[in-house]
């Protein structure tokens, strides 16, 4: 902004060349100039890491048998389910649900802010896959 107020102060005009017959008197240009500063910014506390858990379900079974997660309380967790089977994942306690099928993972991203211990299964199987652990 204070750019274009400057150009447009001085720039020259087409008429300001002297011209045949004429007598130009130039008078001193005054110019001003105006600071700006960038709005102080207070840096961002980082955000955490997230837990990404792997669970694979293959002939009807949870791989390495049903997972025991633990967490932080407000710490960010993944779930990531991948399966031979068409089903839906459900972390019980959150309500978070989503599809699962072979070549198509499940994913089910969640900030735990609630304490306790919460089931997450193959709904339709009612199949445990793992438990969720909150600490306080």
């Amino acid at each position: 902004m204070v750019a274009v107020v400057l150009f447009l102060v001085l720039r020259p005009d087409d008429n300001d060349g002297p011209s045949a017959g004429t007598t130009t008197t130039t008078a001193p240009r005054t110019t001003s100039t105006a600071t700006t500063t960038a709005p102080t910014t207070t840096a961002e506390p980082p955000q955490p890491q997230r837990t990404r858990v792997g669970i694979a379900i293959r002939d009807g079974r949870v791989l390495g048998g049903i997972r025991h997660i633990s967490v932080e309380r407000n710490a960010l967790v993944e779930l990531v389910v991948i399966a031979d089977v068409s089903d839906h994942v459900h972390l019980h306690g959150y309500d978070i649900m989503r599809d699962v099928a072979p070549g198509a993972p499940a994913r089910l991203p969640f900030r735990a802010s609630t304490p306790g211990r919460f089931e997450v299964e193959l709904e339709d199987r009612k199949l445990q896959i793992a438990e969720v652990t909150v600490e306080p």
